[in-house]
């Protein structure tokens, strides 16, 4: 009976760790495309069956070579290859995107609750930077010139922004899921729908109420496509 309780204890732990340490699920076969038409609703997609399976499943025709459009109110672009435009990418755990940033545009300050990223400059300069969690909330910076890398770690606070004034900037990220999701801060705090109440917020930010509603009352972009 012992021997019995033990042996389940042990599953349960090395159940329970599995799920603590898991992000996207690892893939039990060579690939598992997306069948995106299936009524079935799982972590993620449903695998279309090998037999259906084609070469374009794995492709998407020169979406990344073309600027984009950066006249917004935050002066960024970002455009993500993810598992909804690409069904291949299913159970992978990777995505791709670019980035493109006016003179002096910026990503803002955002997490992506599923994903790592790393980050290279194609053309131009920029300056980045993430956040650690409480309590010490440490800034981590950096200026980064063509070639240049930078890894922005899982589920923290980070930024990209375009310093010179009169040259746009390009980057390549790649992010540790299929479907990294995106949280901008400004938009998630000062543009939920319904709104925060502004007691709550003017309390978190040490402002007057009025403060609270202004931000509130302006349009907050989204720059990711």
């Amino acid at each position: 009976m012992a021997s019995t309780s033990y042996f389940l204890l042990a599953v349960f732990l090395a159940l329970v760790a599995s799920q603590a340490i898991a992000s996207d699920p690892s893939p039990l076969q060579d690939f598992c495309v997306a069948d995106k038409d299936s009524p079935v609703k799982v972590n993620g997609f449903v695998c279309k069956n090998p037999i259906h399976v084609t070469a374009d499943d794995f492709f998407k025709a020169a979406e990344l070579d073309k600027p984009r459009n950066t006249k917004g109110k935050v002066g960024s672009n970002v455009t993500l290859i993810n598992v909804m435009q690409l069904a291949g990418l299913n159970t992978l755990g990777i995505s791709l995107a670019r980035i493109d940033y006016a003179p002096l545009g910026e990503n803002p300050p955002h997490t992506h609750p599923r994903a790592t990223e790393i980050l290279t400059v194609l053309e131009g300069t920029l300056y980045v930077g993430f956040v650690t969690s409480n309590p010490n909330n440490t800034l981590f910076a950096k200026v980064l010139n063509k070639g240049d890398v930078f890894v922005f770690p899982e589920g923290l606070i980070h930024f990209q922004f375009n310093p010179v004034h009169d040259k746009p900037a390009v980057a390549l990220a790649a992010l540790s899921s299929q479907n990294p999701g995106a949280i901008t801060i400004a938009n998630a705090v000062f543009g939920s729908k319904p709104p925060i109440s502004d007691d709550v917020l003017a309390k978190a930010f040490q402002v007057e109420k009025g403060t609270i509603d202004w931000l509130q009352a302006q349009f907050w972009e989204n720059n990711h496509n």
